[in-house]
């Protein structure tokens, strides 16, 4: 584990709120912790470098080393009276999807007197049953196959333990079904009782798989749960924990009469297939006896639950901005980062700085398929943090990974180390440049707008998405990072309100207004992604898994849902390549009377390239590219002002805009779609839009001492824009 690491309750505050600080130290020695202001992340020594300014706080001090563990899995649980008797079945349906050599507890019943446990083992499933001690045991010697339904029944009575196995979906070749039995001694099974699901009584030996309709019945009937309804009519049902009620949440219901009702545990995924589906419905709300299954990981992670080690209060009059809790102990450090808008209903300056929050937490511990030595190399040189997804798996990987049995990751949390999202960290291999991401990218913007004396508040997506267009309001201009990629109904809506109500946007990024996610006001902490059909794709959500569990709306591309990013802020994602950047030229619609004055004083001349330099890729115009498109929103009156290209073989169209490997959507060749564009259109009540439509665009905002075209052209902009 990392020796010094962090995580706080929330990423942002206002004057007057309180900050929690949740450390885990392995060290053997008191850390020291302290304040600074995040001007510059970049720990590149060829930009202008980390601009860490120290603040003074009451509660910087040295704090004592606890080393917190981290509980990662998800399980269900719930403790009741259970009223079995001397003989019973269990009941429950069961996908695997994960073999390991160690036992995988299915279910456990666990009492004073009598336990029981169902496992999944190398060679099979296995029951085990009786007093502590003095168990029978008895095993199905027939594996289950990897991603196949397979109903369970384990019957306690007559002075026999049984396990049956029946398979649900027929596998030819393989023998995969079975019953075994063990002499038990009679015992009555009445009284208090702890059911945990996907785990052990300890919540250790998490399982990996899909569980569905676990059924206690009293008496041992030779039955199924081909109906399960029919067996809760007929009055021998003790409990049946139905997982198709309550889909968004995290509670159990109990179906049986003793209503042992329970809850789940570290977010296991809901809303997937069970036994049941058939394709006829792919929205889990029109068919939830379809979706009656919860998919367990022995990763999934929601809460690291850290005890607070101190508080961080924000004072009435701290600017807003970019903000870490520095630690440092020795030679090992963290920052934490945070930021702070202004007071409730006031707006300190004229333009908001959209920080990306929800792309941070989406991105959270990326671990990457490229992560060469000569990456970890260059993080020793420039002495930046050096942690991440490819170090350690111990907080979670992102939704941009998949589980260890290679379903993806659809869920996301910030109450955990959030190893990328760190000052001084470095994300990619990248040749010409330094090779960042998300924060750290976008404190190449945050620098340069205070080097040009631009006046801004700091707001964040999860801010936007609780207070919706009010927060948007008081601004005349909001400002993007470079990589606003995912966004909810709320947030999505409130800029578009923003734009059509006068307000002026500037998206200085790429791949912008992407990818939907959904959130729940009771765990504002959590994210989810379904990456349904078509877009760039880490992993493909399972077909009939379109739809959120948090909300139950189809997720997936914002394109998908009818809200494609050109609606907004008329650029949208049209192609990807490596991190390595190109210059734009100018064109015709520079000269535009309606935008001559973007350029004025770039020294850009028509038809003239700009922007081939700058610490992202080495060029302004780079990595994912953002093209107009009137077929998907692009206003007519939008002017295109500048044009990227000559981008690396490495580059590709994306998906969505292919139809054939020859032929596109717009009808123009795959390789023609490959560019960015500057595009400028006006709105109603004097508002306007500016994008850049490339995400390595801020990366050249330095160059030069920030005297440059790009930095000129933003300058013109923001200028006019904030007025």
């Amino acid at each position: 584990m990392v020796p010094l690491i962090g995580y706080l309750d929330r990423f942002s505050a206002r004057p007057g709120e309180r900050l929690e600080v949740k450390v885990s130290s392995q060290l053997g020695t008191p850390y020291r912790a302290e304040l600074v202001r995040v001007r510059q992340a970049d720990p590149n020594p060829a930009g202008p470098g980390m601009k860490l300014i120290p603040v003074p706080a009451d509660w910087a001090g040295d704090y004592p080393s606890v080393a917190k563990p981290v509980p990662l899995g998800s399980h269900g649980s719930a403790r009741g009276r259970l009223a079995l008797g001397e003989a019973f079945t269990l009941l429950l349906r069961v996908m695997p999807t994960l073999a390991k050599d160690a036992p995988q507890v299915v279910l456990s019943l666990t009492g004073a007197a009598q336990e029981l446990a169902l496992s999944l083992t190398r060679e099979g499933f296995v029951v085990e049953a009786g007093p502590p001690g003095r168990k029978a045991r008895c095993l199905v010697a027939a594996p289950p196959q990897p991603r196949n339904w397979y109903e369970l029944a384990v019957t306690v009575g007559g002075g026999r333990l049984t396990l049956s196995q029946r398979p649900l979906q027929p596998v030819w070749g393989a023998t995969d079904g079975g019953a075994a039995e063990a002499p038990l001694a009679a015992a009555d099974w009445t009284g208090e009782f702890g059911v945990t699901f996907a785990a052990d009584a300890q919540a250790m030996a998490h399982f990996n798989g899909r569980i569905e309709d676990p059924l206690l019945l009293r008496g041992t009937p030779g039955v199924t749960l081909d109906e399960p309804e029919a067996l809760l009519a007929s009055g021998r049902v003790a409990a049946w924990w139905d997982f198709s009620a309550m889909m968004e949440g995290e509670a159990l219901r109990d179906r049986g009469p003793a209503a042992l009702h329970g809850s789940l545990v570290n977010l296991p995924a809901r809303a997937v297939k069970g036994s049941r589906w058939t394709g006829a419905e792919h929205a889990w709300r029109h068919a939830p006896r379809h979706y009656a299954a919860i998919h367990f990981h022995d990763d999934d992670l929601e809460d690291c639950r850290w005890a607070t080690d101190f508080t961080v209060p924000i004072p009435q009059d701290m600017p807003s901005g970019v903000y870490a809790v520095r630690l440092a102990c020795g030679q090992h450090w963290d920052m934490i980062p945070f930021f702070v808008l202004p007071p409730k209903g006031v707006a300190r300056a004229p333009i908001a700085y959209l920080a990306n929050t929800f792309t941070c937490q989406v991105y959270a511990n990326y671990r990457r398929v490229d992560f060469p030595e000569a990456q970890r190399a260059k993080r020793r040189a420039w002495g930046a943090f050096d942690w991440c997804g490819n170090t350690t798996g111990d907080y979670g990987l992102s939704t941009y990974n998949v589980h260890r049995d290679r379903s993806g990751i659809h869920l996301s949390s910030r109450l955990r180390p959030i190893l990328n999202m760190r000052p001084g960290s470095l994300a990619l291999p990248d040749e010409k440049g330094s090779g960042v991401r998300h924060l750290v990218a976008d404190s190449h913007l945050t620098d340069w707008l205070e080097e040009k004396g631009f006046a801004y508040d700091v707001i964040t997506d999860e801010d936007l998405d609780n207070e919706g267009p009010e927060l948007l309001s008081r601004y005349r201009c909001v400002v993007t990072g470079s990589h606003p990629e995912y966004h909810t109904q709320t947030t999505l809506d409130s800029l578009q309100a923003f734009v059509a109500g006068g307000g002026r946007l500037a998206y200085l990024g790429g791949n912008g207004f992407y990818w939907k996610v959904a959130r729940r006001r009771d765990r504002p902490h959590v994210l989810e992604i379904r990456r349904a059909e078509g877009g760039i794709r880490a992993w493909a959500a399972e077909p009939g898994e379109y739809f959120h569990q948090f909300d139950g709306t189809l997720g997936g591309l914002w394109r998908r849902n009818g809200r494609p990013p050109q609606l907004l802020c008329g650029v949208g994602f049209s192609g990807q390549g490596k991190f390595e950047g190109s210059h734009y030229r100018a064109m015709p619609g520079a000269a535009d009377p309606r935008a001559v004055w973007i350029l004025a004083g770039t020294g850009i001349g028509p038809g003239e390239p700009f922007g081939g330099f700058g610490l992202c890729g080495g060029g302004a115009a780079g990595f994912e590219l953002d093209r107009a498109d009137p077929m998907l929103g692009t206003p007519p009156n939008a002017v295109i002002l500048a044009r990227s290209e000559d981008h690396q073989e490495h580059f590709v169209t994306v998906p969505e805009e292919l139809l054939t490997h020859l032929t596109t959507v717009t009808g123009e060749t795959p390789e023609a779609l490959i560019r960015a564009e500057i595009v400028y259109f006006e709105t109603t009540r004097g508002g306007a839009v500016f994008s850049t439509g490339s995400i390595t665009f801020c990366g050249s905002l330095s160059h030069n001492g920030y005297a440059n075209p790009i930095s000129q052209m933003l300058e013109n902009v923001l200028t006019r824009f904030q007025a």
